[in-house]
């Protein structure tokens, strides 16, 4: 029987763009790289393709001061070095003092797993080539216990970048890359019903045109995501905000309700309430 391939879930709305990009990179057993705006539910989309296909799941969020070594595994020589003092017998043994690391958990897997490396741009810049040799061979050596790890399965590598620095050549040529483009309004709306299967077609519509307002706003430092459209649906809910409300507002070109959701720092606040103030005093003018 083939293999099962990705189609997108219950919860989560894939494009057929994106559909073929994973079923590719399976497909050439290769990392597919994701990219996009932040919000736009790449480090969602591993936890989806575990989920539809089946598979477990192991993650590993970088951070700036990630090391690579750590994915693989990390020796704690200081609770060796506290072991020793205490006379502990486990300092005998040093796999004891042997941490497994994401990657190697993964390759441990009974089942073929899908392994997330979220956010490598957040990394020094070798972090991405310190991994190359690792996961092209699917194996590494563990020099303290003279151990080679190898793979029982392949993993489906999933790695996200927010784009904050440029990743090494070596290591882009290795991947499968795919960008998410931010979702058009149809798109929009589907993922919107996936969260919110009983919202009201008026309100959706409403807050959605209040939504891409303010991203079309010339100048945002951030303009807002997905996810932060969520959240502005889920208070308006809990707020009981009718549709008629966000018409009107929008129809005197006034900031929307609850715009914290929306817009994350003071500039874009005060870019568009000077906006809003011009678009007033113009419509005043005109008239």
């Amino acid at each position: 029987m083939a293999d099962k391939k990705f189609s997108g879930t219950s919860t989560y709305v894939s494009t057929d763009d994106l559909t073929l990009a994973v079923n590719a990179a399976v497909t050439l057993q290769r990392p597919i790289l994701i990219k996009g705006e932040p919000g736009t539910g790449k480090t969602q989309l591993a936890i989806e393709v575990a989920k539809s296909l089946g598979k477990p799941l192991y993650e590993w969020h970088i951070k700036s001061t990630t090391k690579a070594q750590q994915g693989l595994y990390e020796y704690d020589a200081v609770a060796r070095l506290r072991d020793s003092q205490l006379g502990d017998a486990r300092v005998n043994d040093i796999s004891n003092y042997i941490v497994p690391g994401n990657i190697w958990e993964a390759f441990d897997s009974v089942e073929q797993p899908v392994l997330l490396i979220d956010e490598i741009d957040k990394a020094d810049i070798e972090f991405p080539n310190d991994l190359l040799l690792e996961l092209d061979r699917m194996e590494f050596f563990v020099y303290e216990t003279k151990q080679l790890i190898k793979a029982v399965h392949r993993p489906i590598i999933i790695i996200t970048s927010n784009n904050e620095k440029e990743l090494p050549d070596a290591f882009l040529r290795r991947c499968f890359f795919h960008y998410i483009k931010f979702p058009d309004r149809n798109t929009m709306q589907k993922i919107v019903d996936v969260h919110f299967p009983k919202l009201k077609k008026t309100l959706l519509a409403e807050a959605l045109n209040a939504f891409y307002r303010i991203r079309d706003v010339p100048g945002l430092r951030k303009k807002p995501s997905t996810s932060e459209l969520l959240d502005w649906i889920k208070l308006l809910l809990a707020e009981d905000i009718s549709p008629e409300f966000l018409r009107a507002e929008a129809s005197r070109k006034a900031i929307p309700p609850l715009y914290g959701a929306l817009l994350k720092n003071e500039q874009d606040v005060h870019l568009f309430e000077q906006l809003v103030f011009l678009d007033r005093r113009n419509s005043t003018t005109s008239s």
